[in-house]
Formats: structure tokens, C-alpha cells, sequence
């Protein structure tokens, strides 16, 4: 989601000037082919051993890589979803076959000044809302 008000029209004139934009996608039946090979111990390409689609979360991480290196190289970049009904023109503009899901992109540039977020005058929440030390009770 992009910030609001004036905020909003500030960020995206921000990001239409990014040099660079980055598109991570996430490949399933490749992620399931490499882990069908011998060296993992399976056989076949089922995602029921999968607790979670860990070739979208592999992705994630890739992206945040990519965010990391960036900013210690003094870059500013940001990452922001593409909506789902400009998912198909992205797909026809570069020809992205339909086994690569784009789960969003980054673009990288130059920093910009920082703005604070209005959101950040909700404040945190107590660390005993977010933090478990052991179980839940």
C-alpha cells in the first residue's frame, strides 16, 4: 500500500525516477524439480511435504537480499507489490512465461530524503503483544 495524501503522490514520483527496477519471481516447478533430485532424498515433485510455498519464501529472501545490498551501498530501493490486475500486462509487455510469478518488484536508485510515516503516531505495540517466550498462554 502507498502512503496517503501528499505522501503518496511524493512516493511515486520517487519511484518512477528509479534507474533500476528489480522483478523477483518465484518458480514452483523449478523449486520442485531441484528438490526431486537424488542429492535431497525424494523422488517426486509433491508439494504435500511442503508446510509452505517455500519457493515464494525463497523469493522473499532473494528480494530482501537485493533490498540489503543496496542501501550498504549507500542506494536507496524499496520493495512494493504489483496489483493483481496489472499482473497480465506485465506478463505480455516482458513476455513472462506463466510458470514465473513476479511477487513483486524493487526499485533501486538514488535515497531520497527520508519523510516519516503518519502511521508511525500509532505507536509500538507492547513487546508482550508481539514476543512469545515459550508457549503461548
Amino acid at each position: 500500500a502507498t502512503p496517503g495524501g501528499g505522501g503518496r503522490e511524493r512516493w511515486l514520483a520517487g519511484m518512477r525516477k528509479a534507474p533500476l527496477i528489480v522483478v523477483p519471481h518465484a518458480n514452483r516447478s523449478a523449486y520442485l524439480e531441484r528438490y526431486a533430485e537424488a542429492d535431497k532424498g525424494w523422488t517426486d515433485r509433491s508439494t504435500q511435504r511442503w508446510p509452505v510455498p517455500y519457493w515464494y519464501v525463497d523469493t522473499g529472501f532473494a528480494a530482501l537480499l537485493m533490498l540489503l545490498t543496496a542501501v550498504d551501498e549507500g542506494l536507496g530501493a524499496c520493495f512494493f507489490g504489483i496489483p493483481p490486475q496489472r499482473l497480465a500486462a506485465y506478463r505480455e509487455a516482458f513476455g513472462v512465461p506463466e510458470e514465473f510469478e513476479p511477487i513483486g518488484a524493487l526499485t533501486v536508485g538514488y535515497r531520497a530524503a527520508d519523510h516519516r510515516s503518519a502511521s508511525l503516531r500509532r505507536g509500538r505495540r507492547p513487546v508482550d503483544e508481539v514476543v512469545r517466550r515459550g508457549r503461548w498462554s
